[in-house]
């Protein structure tokens, strides 16, 4: 049988990460190409305690199905969090649980875009948030990232050259691939170009936990005073991705309607998870299970970041990131990172290619993305080492 799919869903390719992804599961292949936390985050005996509560004490509730807004309590201490810790919340603000962060993305776009509006992104981005963005039938136009931020006159320019665009999106901190983080003074100037073309601002903060060195920086949604700013938060870098829970905070209007495109979607996110959750966030020491977080990936892009200063011998440029998961690297020669990125898979290592991370992935790139949570700290030594000796060979051809 011939099937016919639909153009919206025609037009969408497999992510390339994923499909990397694919070839970084042989055991034999060390993975710089995942975005995964690193397991010795996960704290696995409270998880089983939390579980066993929860199902010994009310398994009804845990098993049967919840409101579409999230499990109250849960969201009760995310609205506190989010007022504390990462001062993100308005009072005329809501709070919504969702499953996991990339749904946030997808909820957003169906409640603002309509077919062919246009979604203003950084460039690189997080390809999971371009990929729900043009499944929504939005176009995207990318703004390049500075050591800074999103350069601010492009930006401009991509506002009043785009057909009606409809919000920002950006990672202010620790930016997926790039690792950079947004200096304060551009956020402020992110926000006050959105109020000058009456825009959103989709403020992607997943990794907001996860800095270990440098200090804070404001979120944009502490900026906010005019409810323009919708953040997206999640669990999965704090505590464990395969329970999916994520959750926005926004102004209640466009959290309402966010609900409703929840109610078509999934109905709920998983009240087992959210319950888990619940439980993590009130009866852990969140401070020093964040500690420890920030000790392993301190440690662990330092040693990334150690060989290739060392051995790396100017064949690649790469950012020094403050926190995240990622490490932005450049082949100095402006060779095809696609092409490089065949050869280290050829000697057992998976990185990104550059492409994967733009609206148009047919052009050429010299960047790739690592990562340096997942991998060992053998892996790191003998797949870093492995990338100059490639990035040197590839400098003399």
């Amino acid at each position: 049988m011939d099937y016919n799919f639909s153009e919206k869903i025609s037009g969408i390719k497999p992510s390339a990460i994923r499909e990397i992804l694919k070839l970084s599961s042989d055991p034999s292949v060390i993975p710089f190409s995942a975005g995964n936390p690193s397991s010795d985050s996960f704290p696995f005996e409270d998880l089983k305690r939390y579980s066993e509560e929860i199902l010994s004490n009310t398994p009804t509730l845990a098993l049967q199905y919840g409101v579409t807004e999230g499990y109250l309590p849960l969201r009760n201490v995310l609205k506190d969090r989010c007022k504390e810790v990462y001062k993100a919340i308005g009072e005329n603000d809501e709070l919504i649980v969702t499953t996991g962060a990339q749904q946030v993305f997808d909820l957003l776009t169906k409640t603002l875009c309509n077919e062919g509006d246009t979604v203003i992104s950084e460039g690189p981005a997080f390809v999971g948030a371009l990929t729900s963005f043009k499944s929504n039938g939005a176009n995207v136009v990318q703004v390049d990232v500075k050591e800074d931020g999103m350069d601010i006159d492009e930006l401009t320019k991509a506002i009043e050259t785009s057909n009606n665009p409809r919000f920002i999106y950006c990672i202010p901190n620790f930016q997926n691939p790039t690792g950079l983080t947004t200096s304060a003074a551009k956020r402020r100037e992110i926000l006050e170009v959105a109020k000058e073309y009456d825009l959103m601002v989709l403020e992607d903060n997943a990794y907001a936990d996860l800095r270990f060195s440098g200090e804070e920086v404001p979120t944009i949604k502490s900026f906010d005073t005019d409810g323009r700013v919708v953040y997206a938060g999640s669990m999965s870098k704090l505590l464990s991705p395969g329970l999916r829970v994520g959750f926005a905070s926004g102004p209640s209007d466009v959290i309402a309607k966010m609900t409703v495109a929840k109610q078509v979607s999934d109905v709920h996110t998983a009240m087992f998870n959210q319950m888990i959750c619940h439980m993590f966030l009130t009866k852990t020491d969140v401070n020093e299970h964040i500690s420890k977080i920030r000790k392993i990936y301190r440690e662990k892009a330092k040693l990334m970041l150690d060989i290739l200063d060392k051995e790396s011998e100017g064949t690649l440029r790469y950012t020094r990131p403050e926190g995240g998961l990622f490490i932005w690297c450049n082949l100095t020669n402006n060779s095809d990172a696609m092409d490089f990125t065949k050869e280290t898979i050829k000697e057992k290592v998976a990185v990104v290619p550059g492409n994967a991370f733009y609206a148009d992935d047919s052009v050429v790139r010299n960047s790739f993305r690592l990562n340096f949570s997942s991998p060992t700290e053998e892996q790191i030594i003998v797949g870093t080492e492995i990338l100059c000796r490639t990035a040197k060979s590839y400098s003399k051809s």
